[in-house]
């Protein structure tokens, strides 16, 4: 496992090599299956198109679903399927840019395979880490899974408009995040309604004018 680590570095280190030649900022989108990635990706895409220019690297075991919602949104959208493993890994991203035109892309987003375990221990040669929480999952999520939650500088937390229908404490969750990592900021959104989505919008906004993106 070092040795897989340690190559996985390796090829992390040329990503952002090549990120900051072509000053991309880049953001690795973790979660569990169904906790809304795809969607808190596209309405992020919807409200920052007339803006930035942007792209997406998608990760799944297998099929294109997601790549297609994506691409019908008019931004450049690659598929990786890892065939069967539960991440993506430096190497996958490396081999998936060539289908990119980085030089006229702002802001890249790679949606990881929906998985809150293996994810958390590759690095991507990313800029910005964020954890998608949704409210069907429960309060259990944060210290089940304390590493993907550690590794990242953002938690959003997904599908609130469901907070009268399931078993979810927005405060616990705010405070067991802010245990495993206080640095870490915290958004709470429904992508139904809309609600929080300009926040957390005008954050990316901020991160990439600061990285001159």
């Amino acid at each position: 496992m070092q040795n897989v680590m340690a190559v996985n570095d390796l090829f992390a280190q040329e990503l952002r090599e090549s990120f900051d030649q072509n000053k991309n900022y880049v953001v690795n989108l973790l979660s569990s299956p169904g906790s809304g990635k795809t969607s808190l990706l596209e309405e992020t895409i919807k409200r920052l198109k007339k803006d930035i220019r942007m792209a997406v690297i998608e990760g799944d075991i297998v099929g294109d679903q997601d790549a297609r919602r994506i691409a019908a949104l008019d931004i450049p959208a690659v598929q990786i399927n890892t065939g069967g493993t539960c991440h993506l890994d430096a190497r996958m991203v490396k081999s998936a840019l060539p289908e990119l035109a980085l030089a006229q892309v702002d802001l890249l987003f790679i949606e990881n395979v929906g998985n809150l375990i293996c994810p958390a221990s590759f690095k991507l040669g990313e800029d910005l880490r964020v954890v998608i929480l949704s409210t069907p999952e429960g309060n259990d999520k944060v210290k089940k899974y304390p590493l993907a939650f550690r590794e990242s500088q953002v938690v959003v937390i997904n599908k609130t408009d469901l907070l009268g229908a399931v078993d979810f404490n927005i405060e616990q969750a705010r405070s067991e995040v802010g245990d495993i990592n206080p640095r870490s900021e915290v958004f709470t959104v429904s992508c139904r309604t809309g609600v929080g989505l300009d926040a957390w919008v005008d954050f990316l906004k901020r991160k990439v004018r600061g990285s001159g993106g």
